[in-house]
């Protein structure tokens, strides 16, 4: 994992924020650099025995305690499988 590949994984995750207003209370944010690294960890290691959607949901629910499903974090877990294709994960 690169600090390019954190760089745009959080982007995407700050772009769509899925913690909406409360993202201005979370403390220890960074601009969800921490969730990225654990997505970006997470779908290095365990690859194609995952939904990259699931672990996308799985991530920000269990950091925030959201209730994400799978097919609200598609889009996004797309978006973060291309990021991580092009840049050689």
């Amino acid at each position: 994992m690169n600090e390019e590949q954190v760089d745009a994984v959080a982007k995407v995750l700050a772009k769509w924020n899925p913690l909406g207003a409360a993202a201005k209370e979370a403390p220890d944010l960074d601009g969800y650099r921490i969730e990225a690294g654990d997505i970006i960890f997470g779908l290095k290691i365990r690859g194609r025995s995952l939904k990259a959607e699931q672990f996308v949901a799985d991530v920000l629910n269990q950091a925030f305690d959201l209730s994400l499903d799978a097919k609200s974090c598609a889009p996004h877990a797309k978006e973060i499988v291309a990021i991580l294709q092009k840049t050689g994960a």
